[in-house]
């Protein structure tokens, strides 16, 4: 597995920490794969506080398209790409709706070790750098798409052609995708957790609309990352700290949500 594709062992670290303390998020999944994987974690990929952020991160993910699921059709289709080894489609549940995991070769291998397909729900191989596997994927519907922890990984070029590709497949489309900032991209080859599993290229996005010019896709709002209910999950001096430091204006200087539709 490559180093980006390493990269998935955090978020899954901080899901099973915070399942295991009841908090934000119920994740028995992360918690199985976590402990039969023996993945090995240092310095800041595992700190408590970035433990927490993924896992409010992962729970804004889960509310947005649990709301969306609820108003569609079931022949809207769901797309999770960068699934990695999330557990989302069992958090969420496909509600009837067809479902597609979707990642490299190498981690959809892994990740079967854990999953099974069923008549909903199904793992496809896929590089958002390529238009190919989206012939895998039911053309002219409706669709709602998860892309969660990758477009750091592409440049901006990259994901206004991805969308570009989602707008000419499908009816309409619903996506979220969170963004590193510019700034954070730029100071991330030097002081970014992910650079402990060997990752220092990354790309940031400061203007929503900028990838959207051309590709039918209008952006419609940028969401709150950690919001104060979840927030308030934790304990008094752990909340004092979180709100300071990861849910403040720094925090904002450093990581975007972005919702857009077609």
């Amino acid at each position: 597995m490559n180093e980006v594709n390493k990269t998935l062992y955090i978020p899954l670290f901080g899901k099973s920490l915070v399942s295991r303390k009841g908090i934000i998020l119920k994740d028995t999944r992360a918690e199985e794969i976590w402990e039969k994987e023996h993945f090995e974690l240092k310095g800041k990929s595992k700190s408590k506080w970035l433990a927490y952020f993924m896992a409010m991160r992962a729970r804004v993910f889960d509310d947005w398209l649990r709301t969306l699921i609820e108003k569609s059709d079931k022949s809207t289709v769901i797309l999770h790409i960068g699934c990695g080894m999330d557990s989302r489609a069992e958090r969420v549940g496909t509600q009837g709706h067809q479902w597609f995991d979707g990642d490299f070769e190498d981690v959809i291998e892994c990740r079967k070790k854990y999953y099974s397909e069923t008549d909903c729900y199904h793992m496809i191989k896929c590089d958002l750098r390529s238009r190919e596997w989206l012939k895998n994927i039911p053309a002219r519907t409706d669709a709602i798409i998860v892309l969660e922890g990758i477009s750091m990984y592409l440049t901006p070029a990259e994901i206004k052609e991805c969308f570009s590709a989602f707008s000419e497949h499908f009816s309409s489309v619903n996506i979220l995708m969170d963004c590193y900032t510019e700034y954070a991209a730029k100071i991330s080859k030097y002081k970014n957790p992910i650079n402990d599993v060997g990752v220092t290229q990354t790309y940031g996005i400061d203007d929503p609309v900028s990838v959207t010019e051309g590709n039918g896709l209008e952006f419609v709002k940028e969401h709150n990352m950690t919001p104060d209910n979840l927030i308030n999950e934790l304990k008094s001096t752990e909340k004092a700290i979180f709100s300071k430091v990861f849910a403040g204006s720094f925090s904002k200087k450093m990581y975007r949500i972005y919702e857009f539709k077609k």
